[in-house]
């Protein structure tokens, strides 16, 4: 388990409540719209923050996140600007752990 991932939790079990983890899709609908909700999610409450990373044959998800890789696919989201925009959340926030939700074949290329 990553180090953030481990406090989170910790910090939560001192506080004897359960953790509230959101998933976004990386680049839905766009990269720019993606990066802001992303960012709000922390203050909106977010412990940990899951990240999809678009697909072209999700099918192991259900039709709202399927539609979510489409749209992020169709505004070039790749594996390089995900993990960029991992970078650019991270400028401003060091303490939420973020987990990279995604498919092995992209991943593998």
């Amino acid at each position: 388990m990553s180090s953030r991932l481990k406090t989170r939790f910790d910090e939560l079990k001192q506080q004897n409540r359960a953790a509230l983890v959101t998933f976004i899709t990386a680049g839905d609908p766009d990269y720019a719209t993606s990066l802001a909700i992303l960012k709000g999610l922390p203050d909106a409450g977010a412990d940990v923050i899951e990240l999809g990373m678009p697909f072209t044959d999700p099918m192991a998800d259900g039709p709202a996140i399927q539609l979510a890789n489409i749209r992020a696919l169709a505004a070039k989201q790749d594996l390089a600007r995900t993990l960029q925009m991992v970078r650019e959340f991270r400028q401003g926030n060091q303490t939420t752990p973020i987990v990279l939700m995604g498919y092995f074949n992209p991943i593998h290329k």
